[in-house]
């Protein structure tokens, strides 16, 4: 029996889908990627949807990084609703710095754990597993109802805690390197193997982008994985599913003429105006694969020492070359939608082309093999939202947030 309730999740209302709805987060996703790919004739499927479906640009949350935009994208809400705005804080409980990839720390229920209690199938694939845990919170694998795994972590999946045995040799793929474009493929993969064998209403599949961190939209790399992705999302869309592609957030260059990164180094800026290691600059890009980033990306915050002049430091970081915007945590809660316990005294972003790094010593660039691409910033807030069939979008991107990816594929899937 097909199930006609709508489902609210996080004061939003999401129709019931008759047909499977499904939202692809192609991670870091930069626009210009699709239209050079589609331009060289490698994605003939996006270009024939782009054409007989809906084709928008979106706003990403800021940070532009990958936990606070997934968990939005799976939350429908901004991070001040469900509490990730990085992949890395200072844990207020502790004053720690910690990995933001806990359960603990998400404080809204996803869409797939409403759509799951409300009776319906679903299932989300990952390509690492630091997301899979938020992701999956709330499901139970005990009804064959939901399925929630990762490519990183394909091989040692159980049917108790994943909804499935050994998702590697299920798919019948080798699990992938980390960094590699075949950690993104198996996702892929794995859902289109879903949809014809599990058949589940709401599906999210959420990639890596090792592969636009190391290559521009005209490189090799970079036109043979959206080529495979264009060849995945053909049999996709045959299935029957309505389908929304969108990303998390953009990719620039960020480095020098001579291919160095292009950093200005904030913990040392203020270590010599306050006194060494009397103020903290925390970057919410750090996670454990800096391979391709090397933890350097377009968004910190900074906490102050008590008595610190935050209005003479504000306006120090404003002068300071690449630094384009320093707010304050009120400012930041208000125009970024930002959990104020969880951000510093100050916010900074920087510019299309620079990154904000703590102290040049901390910073382990021997990994990076080729020139700095990253994100965090406004300028890589910009993303695709492509929808595989003719629906009512708007079209101001800064109204059209990725975050609304499931709305619209549900109510596309209900038509």
């Amino acid at each position: 029996m097909t199930l006609q309730t709508p489902v609210e999740a996080n004061e939003r209302v999401y129709p019931a889908p008759k047909v499977p709805a499904v939202a692809i987060c192609l991670d870091g996703c930069e626009p210009e990627y699709l239209d050079v790919a589609i331009a060289k004739g490698l994605m003939p499927h996006l270009k024939r949807i782009r054409e007989t479906g809906t084709d928008r640009l979106a706003h990403s949350v800021i940070p532009s990084f990958t936990n606070p935009n997934n968990l939005s994208i799976a939350t429908g809400r901004p991070p001040i609703v469900h509490g990730i705005c990085g992949n890395y804080l200072i844990d207020p409980d502790s004053g720690e710095e910690v990995m933001m990839n806990d359960v603990r720390f998400l404080r809204a229920p996803t869409i797939f754990s409403q759509f799951y209690d409300a009776g319906f199938r679903v299932a989300m694939v990952t390509a690492k597993d630091k997301l899979r845990a938020l992701l999956g919170s709330g499901l139970k694998f005990d009804e064959d109802r939901a399925i929630a795994f990762s490519s990183e972590r394909s091989g040692e999946t159980t049917l108790a805690e994943h909804g499935i045995d050994n998702a590697s040799q299920w798919l019948g793929m080798d699990v992938p390197e980390v960094y590699s474009a075949e950690l993104s493929e198996f996702v892929f993969a794995a859902g289109v193997k879903l949809l014809k064998e599990f058949k589940p209403d709401v599906m999210y599949l959420s990639t890596t982008d090792y592969i636009q961190h190391k290559f521009a939209p005209d490189q090799q790399g970079a036109l043979d994985f959206y080529a495979m992705f264009d060849r995945y999302l053909g049999e996709l869309d045959a299935l029957g599913a309505a389908i929304v592609v969108t990303a998390d957030h953009g990719m620039k260059p960020k480095h020098n003429a001579d291919g160095s990164p292009a950093v200005v180094y904030v913990q040392d800026l203020m270590d010599n105006w306050l006194g060494k290691g009397a103020a903290r600059v925390i970057l919410p890009i750090t996670d454990p694969y800096v391979v391709h980033h090397g933890a350097l990306g377009s968004f910190a915050t900074c906490y102050l020492p008590e008595g610190a002049d935050r209005d003479d430091i504000i306006a120090k970081l404003a002068a300071t070359d690449g630094i384009t915007h320093v707010l304050t945590k009120e400012q930041a809660i208000a125009e970024f939608e930002l959990p104020g316990d969880r951000i510093g005294d100050i916010v900074l972003v920087s510019g299309e082309n620079m990154t904000i790094g703590t102290s040049a010593d901390r910073h382990d660039l021997a990994a990076l093999k080729e020139p700095l691409r990253s994100h965090g910033g406004l300028t890589e807030q910009v993303v695709p939202f492509i929808v595989n069939r003719k629906i009512d979008l708007p079209d101001d991107p800064a109204v059209l947030r990725n975050f609304d990816a499931f709305f619209f594929a549900t109510l596309a899937a209900a038509q």
